[in-house]
């Protein structure tokens, strides 16, 4: 529908969709004022009231603008470089750890090896000891009843006493207070002091000097594991279908494995992960033809204009709803050649694909004042997992390069994703 409407009509048109106005803006050139514009001017209005219910009505999308500002700051915060450098070593142990487990030979299924494995790194940097160690198997099975509650009819009535919503509602209950012991608990043993993100919006502060409270910091730590845990593990799982399917990208990225073993040893930190270049570059092409959002919305509350590649100017009105299609601007033919074809090198020194229309082209993270601030993260996990797999393993893809499936909210491979895996010596 979308390539149809911009090859008739353009880079800007509006499409009505049960009453609504939905215009959509194609390309970077059209793409500044949605994500610059002054929140007082175009935010997300309503759009994601489905997950009010999820992250709780004291954070995110169930509080006023400046207070839900404030708290972006807190993950801001929370996962700047310093405390992400401190990250690295346990995400390594949590990876070495897991993959131990494996055989020397066998069958798995990407999807549920990575939804695993990433719950697992985010227990140990996110949440902490108490749960890694002692309730993450109760956590996991919470939050994968958070995830599969996610349905196009409780998006669309997200508080219908349906069956869904029910078991919803339960598993956020149950979190909710196994959350709550953990920050009581932390704040009675004030001399024992966690280095990890739940301590971090613990010990958060807003501009008035209020503390966050125990509902905060709970909505909080749920809002973060909800956007990060499942968007990072079915990019780990796309990025293996990927490699799996493409021997020179493949071969690419075991070659920088092994030039980083004979530089430094299996030693891994932060500024390890930083030299994976070629890696990083496949990821990142993952996600752009991936997006874990393939489509973000606004609501406009004052009227401004676009102006379009060819230069045409157009009013955008108050009332309508505002779309930037992540998907399919990531795939326009004047920004990247082939954008049907996978290929990491567009992202290289020289090339660098992702800049050809300015710092609106390549979108897979938001950008402006909608950047995702758990992106730096997001890299380090899916990097530190894969280097492992790359070092230790030969890997073969089983089944059919997957098809998409839509019905979720971040869309994902559907089926299963098997893999036959061989360990190898090590280096």
């Amino acid at each position: 529908m979308i390539h149809d409407q911009h090859k008739k009509l353009g880079s800007v048109f509006t499409v009505s969709f049960f009453g609504l106005k939905v215009t959509f803006l194609i390309g970077p050139e059209a793409s500044g004022h949605f994500y610059q514009g002054l929140e007082s001017e175009i935010s997300h209005g309503n759009t994601f009231e489905f997950l009010v219910p999820i992250f709780g009505k004291e954070v995110g999308y169930g509080v006023d603008i400046p207070t839900r500002t404030e708290q972006m700051h807190f993950y801001t915060e929370a996962l700047k470089l310093s405390k992400r450098r401190s990250n690295v070593d346990p995400m390594v142990k949590e990876v070495e750890d897991y993959f131990s487990k494996w055989g020397q030979h066998g069958v798995v299924d990407f999807k549920h090896e990575f939804e695993k494995l990433i719950m697992l790194v985010s227990s140990r940097c996110l949440l902490g000891k108490e749960v890694r160690e002692k309730m993450f198997g109760e956590v996991y099975m919470l939050f994968r009843e958070l995830y599969n509650g996610m349905h196009l009819t409780s998006v669309l009535f997200p508080y219908t006493p349906s069956p869904m919503n029910r078991r919803r509602d339960r598993a956020r209950n149950k979190l909710s207070k196994i959350l709550i012991d953990i920050v009581r608990s932390r704040k009675a043993a004030s001399d024992q002091v966690e280095r990890d993100v739940l301590q971090n919006l613990i010990d958060s502060k807003y501009k008035d000097g209020r503390n966050t409270t125990e509902e905060e910091v709970t909505g909080l730590i749920i809002m973060l594991l909800f956007g990060g845990n499942h968007t990072s593990s079915v990019t780990s799982t796309w990025t293996g279908a990927y490699l799996l399917s493409h021997e020179s990208c493949l071969t690419a990225v075991v070659e920088e494995q092994k030039k980083m073993i004979r530089k430094y040893g299996n030693h891994i930190d932060y500024n390890v992960l930083q030299e994976m270049n070629t890696l990083h570059c496949c990821i990142k092409e993952t996600l752009r033809m991936h997006p874990v959002q393939p489509i973000n919305l606004r609501k406009v509350h004052k009227n401004f204009t676009v102006q379009t590649r060819e230069g045409n100017e157009y009013e955008i009105p108050r009332g309508h709803t505002i779309a930037s299609p992540v998907l399919y601007n990531n795939s326009l033919p004047h920004i990247y050649k082939d954008p049907a074809t996978y290929d990491p090198d567009r992202f290289s020194l020289g090339r660098e694909e992702d800049r050809v229309g300015g710092k609106f082209s390549y979108m897979s993270f938001g950008g402006g004042r909608h950047k995702c601030v758990g992106e730096a993260y997001a890299y380090m996990q899916i990097k530190v997992t894969w280097s492992h797999l790359l070092r230790n393993f030969e890997l073969k893809l089983v089944t059919p390069f997957p098809k998409t499936n839509w019905s979720k909210l971040v869309p994902e491979p559907k089926g299963k994703v098997m893999v036959s895996f061989k360990r190898v010596a090590a280096a």
